[in-house]
């Protein structure tokens, strides 16, 4: 068209005079109109620069005045025109274009030099815009505007802060924005429409799950709005998603809320959820103005995971995120179509893995009963690989599901590692001498399956006499092409068998060379016989040999070899090398074996072939090939016979996995089910092999059913070769019903259930993986199916038949079984004679010791009230079995610490179990016995009460008590099992546990077993390294699906690091659990419980005889300094000022970089309790113990109680800082007990805001609790128990006294109890190395390791005690200790061991030849006599221990 003007062509339709004047002029280049879309572009060439804001105003009246979807107005201007203030316009367009731009080019600064065009953001964003390539669309931007092509650079910060009230607003008027063009623009647009997406280069996740009726896995219908209006469009699934901007439509289950998080001002908060629609998964996330929005939020606050939801609004990036997200405009609740069982007659499942089959099973045991039992299945059977620790869980399982109505009995049961130990050497009725004649021969074939794969070569070899006399040798036509890897291995080519002769004719030349010898041998005779006799039956020829088979013949006669494959085997014999893996060599080979090995038969006196099975030793059952079985639990004695196999297979036959032998299952069969397992199970792979129909008759007798599985699971068969297609796989699982039906044992279709949906395969896809499977991407359908699911896997059969193996034996097989327990009910504490007498004579005798006899009243209703529980309930012996573990950890002079709750039992206290004294605050006389209690509150612990002369006799009063409640203990009625955790000294511990062994047996004392699971970080490295590998990327959310759904699997076994578990003297281990080595290392001389501890806590006795080091530092301190840890002031003035100065010490805060003087101090050292030190300042040991209770606790300080004390609302003697305080709390504000204990126990799990009702809010009102202390009850997630804290405080203050007023042999023994955290190099190079090592260690800040930090922190109290005045004295050859830092004049002498990286064993040795009496006379000298290295002595020499020692003890004269 002829150039005119923007007046001239479009002024009737801009009704706005401001409008026509700024455009007017333009001329119009060209106008471009689609009737079909209705959108018109129209290119201007004004003569400046333009507004953009009225550029679009215009487009807007163009719109409307000719009914248009879209109108758009595009300058060109001259290149010249591009300046710094044209930028603003500029972005105006952009913005358009890329909805992530927003708000990030706000404010920024623009600079053009050249062809360069700098932009400075103001706000941040660089990372969102580079991620859309925001550089790239500006320039091509410019070029479209300007005519010009720039180089964009973006400067500024990565990141903008979301919580920024600026971003937030920004957002939301975007959204807004968006959402509303966007609606205009689909106003005219048909509802069943959807985005056109481009396909996806490879699918993220494999298994989509099957869509209902109107093509989706949820129900529209359903939708019930929570947010926003009604969604109407049809979603679309989140793999097509793409962060656009645009508006999209979709629907997601909830598998992992967000955090609420709140704007800096409080204001506001952010909701986000993950969702996944198994296509792929995204977050959702929305900010609300708490009070503006407050319906919104609680609609929203009503999702929990596994809700499905209907989403519509904008996908795209997030700054703050850094990921993609989709913030939503409408959010409904929609139902989830899901697999439903309808069957009339429902089937049961026999064979199921859960996360307790190791790295294998990803399904949680709960969710797979819940599943069976919603089917209506009446029974499931639990069936692990190798172990039973699924039981503990599916107990919990069945029984939360009988409190809620429903049934379903657990069949609980194994999948066995089973090996045959009685599969003789020779199978065969022949006989002769055993030095006679013997064909021996070898086969190459194209593949492992005997039914399905062909010979390629036959080698044979005739041996009689112990002489070879004869070679045989043919290749054989398979008819087939020879796979690549077989190529590979055996070197024979399709070229070279194509003219050989076919089966049949090679077969007829194999017999004619056996002639009359029916006796031939082979190396795993099975394969090679299975080969033959299959070629034989297809043949038409007959099949009559006896087989020797070398391989069972060479484990039993070389039971030193670790394998026994035919060349290792050659080579433990000396014979030559061989071309292994071509028949004729093989062969050859073989026969020099066996003439070997029928020299040591002889040797043996076993003279002929018959007598070989008879009277050669059995086979090592570690070296046999294992096969799967299943044993169900039939009865309780199945049960234990179950945990005695499981027992035995751990602990005497572990090789690669648990087995369980032959004689062994026999020996303990009674009240088992014996079921012959998957493809992977005796049976099966001697179908497979092609063995003849009597000898699998004989296998399968063994068992008390058998299984067939669907051909999904069989299927790597076909990739393999092992089967050729699936009616071969057909005829596997048919060969087993003929077996079943010969020998009327039942046959049972079983799932081997490894997840219960299909789309969970992508989790164990990931697991296999990560753990180098090559196959992890083809994945076994094995998932839980229905009963109509599994008719449908056997349809190949006749319906009558199909009904059979689906519903009626596996039913059969539920009903032959009990309902039992794997965990017996009831609590089973052992044995000590006299426990309740003994226990009551060592209380009330300590009781009356201290407090006089008669005790007071207080005394005598708390020791009557908790002997009178403790007795009645039967927990006497546990705490005689603590009393007797701590007197003789006492006797050899460690003392004990507990820790725990323990310290709320006045018993405990009494019978030396526990140093807190529970009773309220008391003066008590040890001279006359006089005592003075405060029961009303007057005072928070007895330490704190002032000296006091004894009225009656004068003698100064001993203070103590804290005012805990027995109730926190053992319950308000006195029932609940006692949990005693007791310190031991690091360095007695294993003295600790032997002596238990000593109390009670070590046939009835083991380990605390624990399993180890995969953690969230190792499941997301998983996760992270498939995508890698498959050259993939996930979105945030998707990898945090996936990684969820690979936690919890079990990866190892442990055990805990002092629990021990005591069995009663008239129960078997096995009554309860079975038992097995940690980590399944066979060769450890440990043995812990196979069930996770926690599984049988409350079960059987579990003692926590846990190393610490503080008893260890109590040795020490009273070696060193000779005064008793028990004999220091609790109430030392100067000792309590260190908790908020150093001054005591001698030091200031600017000497020792520290504000307080409990550096090194338990519990109390730390940069956190140091603060909250500092913002507490403590003065009594209340408050000490209030501190201690704070920094335990969850939700108790930061946002609690740090808010109150800052705010003057209350003191920290005040807060609630332990769980007991708040019972004590209630008790003296006149609440009832009951109730008092009530509320503690809510609040201190966490449950205030679920459980606290009206009833409990009044009563503390009525009683004038105050409001902020209610509040406070609210936040707190988890809160510390009083005596556990008292315990530490109590040790805080003994070391602390040692700190100021026994420096030296404090710091000697604070460091002997830790020596190995020290190291001597930079400490000899005095205080000033000392300080700048400090500073460049803790300059690398998060980048430094966890040995890095724990020398800054080492030094640090190096340092401390140099500004003290305490000299380190360098390692001396004949003054240095192997270990110990020993106080030397005022100085500490360093040891051997504090030279890094030098063992104890060494040290020990270093000390042990270094004797004044008998000096060294060189460094050769010393080390042959220390036995160190010369790597050590060179250490020593560079420290300066060796003086001027010389190097070699040789002369020199010249």
């Amino acid at each position: 068209m002829n150039d005119q003007s923007f007046r001239t062509v479009f002024g009737e339709y801009i009704t706005a005079p401001q409008l026509l004047e700024t455009l007017g002029d333009c001329t119009v280049e060209s106008v471009q109109l689609n009737m079909d879309s209705r959108a018109m572009t129209v290119r201007l060439r004004p003569a400046a620069l333009l507004p953009s804001e009225e550029i679009f105003a215009a487009e807007e009246l163009l719109r409307g005045a000719l009914q248009l979807q879209r109108a758009q107005l595009f300058p060109h201007y001259a290149p010249e025109l591009l300046t710094a203030d044209a930028m603003p316009s500029v972005v105006a367009f952009l913005r358009r274009e890329n909805m992530a731009v927003n708000g990030t080019f706000d404010d920024a600064v623009y600079a053009i030099e050249g062809n360069t065009l700098t932009v400075t953001l103001a706000h941040g964003g660089k990372s969102v815009l580079a991620a859309t390539r925001v550089e790239g669309q500006l320039t091509d931007l410019i070029v479209r505007l300007f005519d010009r092509r720039v180089q964009v650079v973006l400067c500024g910060d990565e990141t903008v802060n979301e919580q920024d009230e600026r971003y937030i607003e920004m957002q939301r008027k975007v959204e807004e924005e968006t959402l509303l063009a966007q609606e205009n623009a689909k106003r005219q647009a048909p509802l069943s429409e959807k985005p056109t997406r481009s396909a996806p280069s490879a699918p993220r996740t494999p298994c989509v799950p099957p869509r209902a009726a109107e093509g989706l896995p949820i129900d529209l219908r359903s939708a019930a709005v929570l947010y926003g209006g009604a969604i109407r469009e049809v979603p679309m699934t989140l793999h097509e998603l793409e962060p656009d901007g645009s508006r999209v439509t979709v629907w997601g289950e909830i598998f992992s809320m967000g955090e609420m998080r709140d704007s800096r001002d409080g204001s506001k908060c952010r909701m986000s959820f993950d969702m996944t629609d198994q296509t792929d998964s995204v977050t959702v996330s929305v900010w609300f103005d708490k009070k503006r929005d407050a319906d919104k939020l609680a609609a929203l606050e009503t999702l929990s995971n596994g809700s499905c939801v209907l989403v519509t609004g904008t996908y795209d990036y997030d700054t703050y995120q850094k990921c993609n997200i989709l913030r939503p405009r409408a959010v409904s609740t929609v139902t989830k179509y899901t697999r439903t069982d309808n069957a009339p007659e429902k089937r049961v499942e026999l064979h199921l893995h859960t996360k307790m089959s190791m790295m294998d099973g990803v399904s949680e045991t709960a969710d797979l009963v819940a599943r069976a039992a919603a089917w209506g299945h009446k029974a499931v059977a639990i069936t692990d690989h190798g172990v039973a620790q699924a039981f503990p869980d599916a107990l919990k399982a069945v029984e939360k599901l009988r409190k809620k109505g429903k049934d379903i009995k657990i069949l609980y049961g194994m999948e066995a590692y089973y090996v045959n130990d009685s599969v003789p050497v020779v199978k065969g009725t022949a006989d002769g001498a055993v030095d006679g004649e013997y064909i021996v021969f070898d086969l190459e074939t194209t593949g492992l399956g005997a039914a399905a794969e062909r010979i390629t070569e036959i080698g044979a070899v005739r041996l009689r006499g112990g002489e070879i006399l004869e070679e045989f040798d043919t290749f054989v036509n398979p008819e087939k092409p020879i796979p690549a890897h077989i190529t590979e291995l055996t070197g024979i080519t399709d070229n070279m068998v194509k003219d050989a002769p076919h089966e049949k004719e090679a077969l007829e030349k194999f017999y004619a060379f056996c002639g009359d010898c029916k006796l031939l041998a082979a190396h795993n005779a099975g394969f090679d016989t299975g080969f033959l006799r299959a070629a034989a039956l297809r043949c038409d020829m007959p099949y009559d040999f006896t087989a020797l088979d070398t391989l069972p013949l060479s484990q039993s006669l070389y039971p030193e070899l670790k394998k026994y494959k035919l060349d290792i085997v050659a080579k433990h014999l000396e014979l030559p090398p061989f071309q292994h893996h071509r028949a004729c060599d093989d062969a050859r080979v073989l026969a020099q074996i066996l003439q070997k090995e029928i020299v040591a038969l002889k040797e043996r006196e076993i003279t002929t072939v018959s007598e070989i099975n008879t009277k050669l030793s059995g086979i090592d059952p570690k070296k046999e090939k294992s096969y799967h079985m299943i044993l169900l639990v039939r009865n309780n004695t199945g049960l234990k016979n179950l945990y005695k196999l499981i027992s035995w297979s751990n602990l005497s036959c572990f090789y690669r996995h648990p087995r369980i032998t032959r004689t062994m299952l026999e020996k303990h069969r009674e009240g088992l089910l014996v079921g012959s397992a998957c493809e992977a199970g005796e049976l099966f792979s001697a179908i497979v092999e092609g063995k003849p129909f009597e000898e699998l008759l004989s296998i399968a007798k063994f068992y008390d059913y058998l299984e067939v599985q669907p051909l999904g699971n069989n299927a790597f068969m076909l990739r393999n070769g092992t089967a050729t297609d699936e009616e071969q796989l057909r005829d596997y699982n048919r060969t087993v019903l003929r077996l079943g039906e010969k020998l009327e044992k039942p046959v049972c279709a079983t799932c081997d259930v490894h997840f219960m949906d299909p789309e969970d395969a992508a989790f164990r896809r990931i697991l296999m993986a990560g753990n180098g499977f090559s196959d992890a991407d083809m994945q076994a359908p094995l998932y839980l199916r229905t009963t109509e699911e599994m008719l449908k896997e056997f349809d190949y059969l006749p319906p009558e038949k199909a009904r059979e193996i689906v519903i009626e034996n596996p039913n059969k097989i539920a009903d032959m079984v009990e309902d039992i327990r794997p965990i017996p009910l009831g609590t089973f504490p052992p044995h000590i004679d006299g426990a309740d007498e003994q226990l009551q004579e060592i209380t009330w005798g300590r009781a009356k010791e201290i407090y006089g006899d008669p005790v007071p009243e207080i005394v005598q209703k708390r020791l009557d009230r908790e002997l009178g529980s403790i007795i009645k309930h039967g927990f006497a012996v546990l705490y005689m079995i603590a009393q007797k573990l701590v007197h003789n950890s006492v006797e050899n002079g460690y003392l004990v610490g507990s820790r725990g709750s323990v310290g709320s039992s006045f018993v405990a206290n009494m019978a030396g179990i526990s140093e807190v004294n529970p009773l309220a605050p008391h003066y008590v006389c040890k001279k006359c016995k006089y005592s003075e209690f405060f029961v009303h509150g007057e005072v928070g612990s007895g330490f704190d009460l002032p000296p006091k002369a004894c009225p009656q006799c004068g003698e100064m009063l001993t203070r103590d008590g804290h005012e805990i409640p027995f109730e926190t203990f053992l319950g308000f009625d006195g029932d609940k099992a006692p949990d005693i955790d007791l310190n031991f000294a690091s360095e007695y511990q294993t003295r600790a546990h032997k002596y238990t062994e000593t109390l009670f047996g070590t046939e009835h004392v083991f380990k605390a077993g624990t399993i180890a699971t995969v953690a969230d970080k190792t499941a997301y490295g998983y996760v992270k390294k498939y995508e890698v590998e498959h050259e993939t990327v996930y979105g945030n959310a998707e990898i945090n699906r996936l990684a969820i759904g690979c936690t919890g699997v079990k990866r190892t076994t442990g055990q805990h690091p002092g629990g021990m578990v005591v069995v009663p003297d008239d129960y078997d281990v096995e009554d309860f659990c079975p038992v097995q080595h940690p980590a399944d290392k066979a060769d450890s001389d440990v043995i812990t419980t196979h069930f996770d501890f926690h599984s049988i806590h409350d079960t059987i006795l579990k003692l926590d005889n846990l190393g610490h080091v503080i008893p260890t530092t109590y040795k020490y301190l009273e070696e060193y300094s000779g005064i008793s840890v028990m004999d220091v002031d609790m109430s030392d003035p100067e000792v309590y000022s260190l908790f908020t100065s150093p001054k005591a010490l001698g030091v200031t805060p600017e000497d020792i970089d520290c504000e307080t003087g409990t550096l090194s101090l338990p519990e109390m050292g730390t940069n956190f309790v140091r603060q909250m030190l500092l913002d507490c300042n403590p003065k009594t040991f209340a408050d000490l113990l209030q501190i201690s209770g704070l920094s335990h606790g969850t939700d108790v300080w930061l946002g609690n109680a740090q808010e109150l004390i800052r705010a003057g609302t209350c003191t920290i003697s005040d807060v609630i800082g332990t769980r007991d305080s708040i019972m004590v709390y209630l008790l003296h504000k006149g609440l009832e007990p009951k109730m008092s204990f009530k509320i503690m126990e809510i609040v201190r799990k966490g449950n205030a805001t679920k459980l606290l009702t009206e009833e409990h809010f009044n009563a503390m009102r009525e009683h004038g609790v105050p409001e902020w202390y209610i509040d406070s009850c609210m936040k707190i997630k988890y809160m510390f128990p009083k005596a556990h804290a008292a315990a530490y405080i109590i040790a805080a203050l003994r070391v602390a006294w040692y700190k100021v007023h026994e420096p030296v042999a404090y710091y000697a023994a604070y460091f002997t109890a830790r020596r190995e955290d020290f190291d001597a190099e930079p400490v000899i190079h005095g205080k000033e190395h000392v300080h700048e090592t400090i500073r460049q260690l803790r300059e690398k800040g998060k980048e430094a390791t966890a040995n890095e930090q724990g020398l800054a922190e080492t030094l640090h109290i190096v340092y401390e005690a140099m500004q003290r005045g305490i000299r380190f004295l360098p390692i001396d050859l004949y003054k240095s200790h192997a270990y110990k830092f020993l106080p030397e004049d005022g100085a500490i002498r360093l040891p051997f061991g504090s030279l890094k990286g030098l063992g104890e064993a060494a040290a020990q040795g270093l000390a042990d030849a270094c004797d004044p009496n008998d000096p060294f006379i060189s460094g050769d000298d010393l080390q042959n006599r220390s036995g160190v290295s010369k790597t050590v002595i060179q250490a020593l020499r560079d420290m300066g221990a060796l003086g001027d020692l010389p190097e070699t003890s040789q002369l020199t004269f010249f």
